[in-house]
């Protein structure tokens, strides 16, 4: 290979990582990560986290404390805050490439560790973990570790690498408790190497290793069956069909790493690939099926769905190995790298978001909204309506009164708004209907206006219901700016804000 074909690799790489990791990470926290903030900052043990006990139940946590400890050398900007405690799974998951690139190189082709980096940038939602302040990069660092090492221990019998994979493997399951099924990836390679004698590692050895490593899980289970008697209270998706199980297999991505290869075959003459293993191919589907699999059947068995694309994330490198080695049946030895030049380039180029000079994070700007409600003139007795954007946040757990700060409004925590506060639950109910009407009556239609914060959603079912009052005829609903699927929406008699508003802006 030129140098200038690898000197361009590492260019095309830094680039990658800049658009899809580094742009974003000043842009607003989304919910789930302002409830990372909150964790941090008001501790696992918050009163108010024993209504979602599995929300602080990862090792992940110690990953943002280390950045929340850099803060007071920073300067407390917006954007500075949401880097800090990004920045953490920007790294993690930098790890996560090396290692994906190693399995490549041992399972495919020892020239297939660029084309797999590339293929996992062709993965929106590996990007996404990369930079969000959530336990996911952190959870594809450890699965990808304890396959590497996996790898070598079969391959080579040494207890260091049997002890470096028990280590990966046992914090799997501490950094998310949804992440159970890979246990299913691991254990299937185990024995199918063993059961074809492809490794010098013995039945004994073997079952020592994994006697040790289900001992060490053995506390974390007993966590997960304790949070399972309420897991139907954190449903937040219906159940899957089969279309959307289809969606997440990312054929796409095969599709194409396949397309590329063929096309270099074409012009670089025959196949140099060499005969892969059947180990490694069973390795690489596994880790590929199982998970969505795993996920989609635990949802129906259970009536709880679980059925939600971060939470498999623990399945993405798989996708991009798999992407690989759909190549790796095509593609001339000698042109794996100008493959990768292709496929980084056509990532690059088709998912980039260049219409959005810098792209958020995600859709949802707390931040923005909080702004643009704080900038109202209508001073501190202004009614700010603030539905919770958590599920959990209904009765009885939730009241008009709940105290702040609380893990249901962890977002007003990380981003406050002034005014007086009145708190919504998630969705309605007879209860927040009467509570709704009685202060429409007392306090809101006397002040003569309102704002809603909180979720698109949200904040349009309490503005048509209040807007179809009697006591509120004539009363328009203003927004305050596009904040994605967040919302902030002033309401009132239009003689009576839209003066001031025009003022204000």
């Amino acid at each position: 290979m030129s140098r200038s074909v690898r000197g361009g690799l590492w260019v095309l790489l830094a680039i990658c990582i800049v658009r899809f990791w580094i742009v974003p990470l000043p842009s607003s926290f989304w919910v789930d990560e302002a409830g990372t903030l909150f964790v941090v900052r008001q501790g696992a043990h918050h009163p108010s986290l024993a209504i979602a006990p599995q929300v602080p139940a990862s090792i992940y946590f110690w990953l943002p404390r280390v950045s929340e400890r850099a803060l007071p050398w920073l300067p407390q900007n917006p954007g500075v805050t949401e880097a800090a405690y990004r920045l953490p799974s920007v790294l993690a998951m930098l790890a996560a490439l090396l290692l994906i690139a190693r399995i490549a190189m041992r399972l495919i082709h020892p020239d297939a560790g660029w084309f797999a980096v590339f293929a996992c940038f062709g993965l929106r939602g590996l990007n996404y973990a990369a930079d969000d302040a959530r336990p996911y990069a952190l959870g594809m660092l450890m699965v990808s570790g304890a396959v590497l090492f996996l790898i070598r221990w079969l391959d080579r019998g040494r207890v260091i690498d049997a002890a470096v994979f028990l280590v990966f493997a046992a914090l799997i399951w501490r950094v998310h408790l949804i992440y159970w099924p890979f246990y299913v990836v691991l254990f299937l390679y185990t024995v199918v190497r063993l059961a074809r004698a492809e490794t010098p590692v013995g039945w004994l050895a073997g079952a020592i290793v994994w006697a040790i490593l289900g001992l060490s899980l053995i506390p974390v289970a007993v966590e997960a069956l304790s949070l399972f008697r309420q897991a139907g209270a954190h449903v937040i998706t219906a159940l899957p069909g089969p279309g959307e199980l289809v969606r997440t297999l990312k054929f796409g991505l095969i599709l194409w790493s396949a397309a590329i290869a063929l096309v270099l075959r074409f012009r670089g003459g025959a196949s140099g690939v060499r005969r892969l293993p059947a180990t490694s191919v069973v390795l690489i589907l596994a880790w590929w099926l199982i998970p969505p699999v795993a996920l989609f059947a635990y949802s129906w068995g259970t009536g709880n769905s679980v059925f939600v694309n971060r939470y498999m994330s623990f399945g993405l490198p798989g996708i991009a190995l798999c992407g690989t080695l759909a190549a790796a049946f095509v593609v001339p030895q000698p042109r794996w790298r100008w493959a990768a030049v292709i496929l980084g380039a056509g990532v690059l180029i088709f998912l980039g978001d260049w219409r959005h000079q810098w792209p958020p994070h995600h859709g949802s700007d707390w931040r923005g909204a909080a702004a643009a409600v704080n900038a109202l003139p209508y001073g501190p007795d202004l009614p700010v309506l603030c539905p919770s954007p958590f599920i959990e946040a209904r009765a009885p757990e939730w009241s008009p009164r709940y105290p702040l700060p609380g893990f249901l409004y962890a977002h007003l925590a990380t981003y406050p708004v002034r005014g007086r506060l009145e708190l919504f639950p998630f969705q309605t109910s007879p209860e927040a209907e009467a509570w709704a009407s009685h202060i429409g009556k007392d306090t809101l239609q006397p002040f003569g206006r309102f704002v809603l914060y909180g979720s698109s959603a949200s904040v349009q079912f309490w503005s048509d219901w209040y807007l179809k009052q009697p006591e509120f005829e004539g009363w328009r609903a203003h927004r305050l700016g596009d904040f994605g699927d967040v919302a902030a929406v002033m309401c009132g008699a239009p003689d009576k804000i839209y003066r001031r508003l025009s003022s204000a802006y």
